[in-house]
């Protein structure tokens, strides 16, 4: 019971981060020509959100929603940084093979992401993170280690699988919220992405 308490708690803050930091900063980067990606750090002690994020490719096509949160993260006052070793790392969307070595390079020994790299490519249209993955490393979905010796990679579904009900129900509804709220901001994407500078739209 102890296991799944803290499971859900967890699950609690990673929602709330979704839908109170990320998804709001989102719809905002979305207006301005940006991808759906986005990111936040939370505290492993108490799942306090320290920082959100979202995609700001429009500006440097570098800003995905990961790297954009460590830029902004590093950019804090030292005294006043935790270290990355106490921190969980979320992504929205499983990040790419840039954003898996940016989280590496900070020293963030995990992370959580929402939708998976196939579901940016036939969810969100957007099959470029496979797509490098195959060309670059020769790897086929799924093909990279998300256990290693410098983190591991977890899908949120994954937590909400562990749960059982009814525990699960509420956490489901919100999963499927946030799901349609992504449909919206992809759809919202997708219709302007012909009139953005970014390389890989």
């Amino acid at each position: 019971m102890a296991d799944e308490t803290e499971t859900g708690r967890l699950l609690d803050a990673l929602f709330d981060a979704m839908e109170t930091g990320i998804i709001p900063a989102t719809e905002a980067g979305v207006a301005a020509g940006n991808k759906i990606f986005g990111a936040a750090l939370l505290r492993k002690s108490d799942f306090a959100a320290v920082l959100v994020e979202t995609n700001n490719e429009t500006e440097n096509p570098l800003w995905h929603g990961e790297i954009h949160a460590l830029k902004r993260f590093f950019e804090m006052e030292a005294a006043g940084r935790p270290e990355t070793k106490d921190l969980i790392f979320l992504s929205t969307h499983e990040p790419c093979s840039m954003c898996l070595s940016a989280i590496t390079w900070a020293g963030f020994d995990n992370f959580f992401y929402f939708f998976s790299h196939e579901d940016s490519r036939d969810a969100f249209s957007i099959p470029h993170d496979l797509k490098i993955l195959k060309e670059v490393f020769t790897l086929e979905p799924g093909g990279y280690n998300r256990t290693n010796a410098f983190w591991t990679g977890r899908p949120i579904r994954g937590l909400l699988d562990h749960l059982p009900e009814p525990q699960r129900a509420p956490f489901e509804a919100r999963a499927e919220a946030i799901r349609q709220k992504y449909d919206a901001l992809s759809a919202a994407y997708q219709a302007g992405k012909a009139d953005n500078a970014i390389p890989l739209n």
